[in-house]
């Protein structure tokens, strides 16, 4: 049984981890004005599957790279790698905040596909937070209104991706497949980018080789730490702290990015976040196991 002792701790780790991930994507929004978008997340995908596999080897030897089901691997990574592609290309033309809190979308989504996909109901309680959830993004994409900006449709497009990244972590959820994913999160779409950035390629320079590394580093960070925080204390009472990344993006976004942070941004990502806290308030409140709801790192 978890303690009060050990809750606090996992709490810090948890906040620490999306401090790392709002740092990781504030440095990929600098990088996309310096380098096309697509080499942005190869140097986060191939920096980070470095920097986990040495970890890894270190820990556990090369078992961590045995998986059982390659094929679901495989998707899985490939559903990351759209996903954080679609979400760079959305940092390189949109505020930070305004992606992220899209993002965050991704949460509200895997309510909506459990129901359609894996046939679990729903009741009239996350149907009114999945409704929330979506005025919310519509406070963010304002359609139709002076300002919107068509790019931040490929955020909620990386949201969909992300949502399905999540459903097929549930998948792969067996104490053998969890290890594996560690290192197979990144590992394909580093395979994958290493060939086809040869078409993009633009030489960086040693401070944008520096920058990339530093993305990879605080990606692996991030998603170390969050397996060390719920080692600590469950996802059921741990995943609300996730949003946290929301506001730090928001922080960065106003005062390192210089990005106008704008009402209808503020309250938009307050509808997803009260959205998605409700639903794991309800799972949690039912008894239903949790997937807690990473952004597309």
């Amino acid at each position: 049984m978890k303690t009060r002792d050990q809750l606090l701790p996992a709490i810090a780790i948890i906040l620490f981890a999306t401090l790392c991930f709002s740092g990781m994507d504030t440095t990929g929004k600098f990088m996309t004005a310096q380098l096309p978008a697509i080499m942005v997340v190869w140097g986060r995908t191939f920096f980070q599957t470095f920097f986990a596999a040495t970890y890894l080897t270190a820990v556990a030897g090369p078992r961590f790279f045995v998986t059982h089901r390659p094929l679901a691997q495989f998707i899985r990574g490939l559903t990351l790698l759209a996903a954080s592609l679609l979400m760079y290309y959305a940092l390189s033309h949109v505020p930070l905040a305004d992606a992220t809190a899209a993002m965050f979308f991704g949460p509200v989504l895997v309510a909506l596909f459990s129901a359609v996909f894996l046939k679990e109901k729903i009741g009239i309680h996350r149907i009114a937070a999945i409704l929330a959830g979506f005025v919310g993004v519509l406070f963010i994409v304002r359609p139709g209104m002076a300002g919107a900006s068509p790019w931040i449709l490929l955020a909620l497009t990386a949201a969909v991706l992300n949502a399905a990244y999540l459903l097929l972590t549930r998948f792969l959820s067996d104490p053998v497949e969890r290890r594996a994913a560690q290192f197979h999160t990144t590992s394909f779409g580093a395979l994958v980018l290493s060939v086809v950035i040869i078409f993009f390629w633009q030489a960086p320079t040693l401070m944008n080789f520096a920058m990339l590394a530093l993305m990879g580093l605080l990606g692996t960070i991030g998603h170390f730490s969050l397996v060390r925080a719920f080692e600590y204390a469950p996802a059921s009472l741990l995943s609300p702290f996730l949003y946290a990344q929301v506001f730090f993006s928001m922080l960065s976004s106003s005062l390192l990015l210089g990005d106008r942070l704008t009402p209808a941004t503020v309250i938009g990502a307050l509808l997803l976040v009260g959205s998605g806290v409700y639903i794991w308030w309800r799972e949690r409140k039912r008894g239903v196991p949790h997937t807690r709801p990473p952004a597309a790192h």
